[in-house]
């Protein structure tokens, strides 16, 4: 006689966890990280101002989005994950919807990574951001201050650039403004 089959996480899990933890629900396993630390948060903070006025907004820029920052995503299968930053095309959500989750998948979505992140972020969530046609995904590494850019490639993503350092970027799909990476740095 076997163990038994190891508990299905659900959501009243992730509704139960304290305020100061986020949790994510993949394959039916919750995962629980605490808050971002100083680097990580200035990343997407200063990342999600860098693309709000221009591309949210249409300050500077040709507008055409919505930009949030830590939205809850309820995806197929169960799974509820909360990027860092995610956009949708206006063609697709013309209004922002007043939901406390997403069901509807963004066009675009960007993960700061961490050591502590960076498995989960790479190996569990980019496939299920494929997996809901998510043409876009970032992934923002403050330490070697890098920039992955990923285009869905049928399946699977395919890696555009990698840009690091202080540069100012181009990248899709928001190719139309200029992104200081400089500002996304911890100093």
């Amino acid at each position: 006689m076997g163990e038994p089959a190891p508990r299905q996480a659900t959501y009243d899990d992730l509704l139960a966890l304290p305020p100061h933890v986020r949790g994510e629900l993949i394959h039916g396993v919750l995962h629980v990280q605490p808050r971002p630390a100083s680097p990580h948060a200035r990343a997407a903070s200063s990342l999600g101002g860098e693309l709000y006025g221009p591309f949210d907004r249409g300050r500077g820029g040709p507008g055409g989005w919505i930009i949030l920052h830590e939205p809850e995503l309820h995806l197929r299968g169960g799974h509820v994950v909360v990027p860092d930053l995610a956009g949708w095309r206006r063609e697709r959500m013309p209004e922002l919807l007043e939901v406390s989750a997403f069901e509807l998948p963004p066009d675009w979505v960007c993960e700061v990574i961490s050591a502590s992140t960076a498995a989960v972020d790479r190996a569990e969530k980019l496939p299920l951001y494929a997996g809901e046609g998510v043409a876009h995904a970032w992934l923002v590494d403050p330490g070697p201050r890098t920039l992955e850019v990923l285009r869905l490639d049928g399946a699977t993503y395919r890696l555009l650039v990698t840009h690091r350092g202080d540069a100012r970027v181009r990248a899709e799909p928001f190719a139309a403004g200029e992104i200081d990476l400089s500002a996304l740095w911890s100093r």
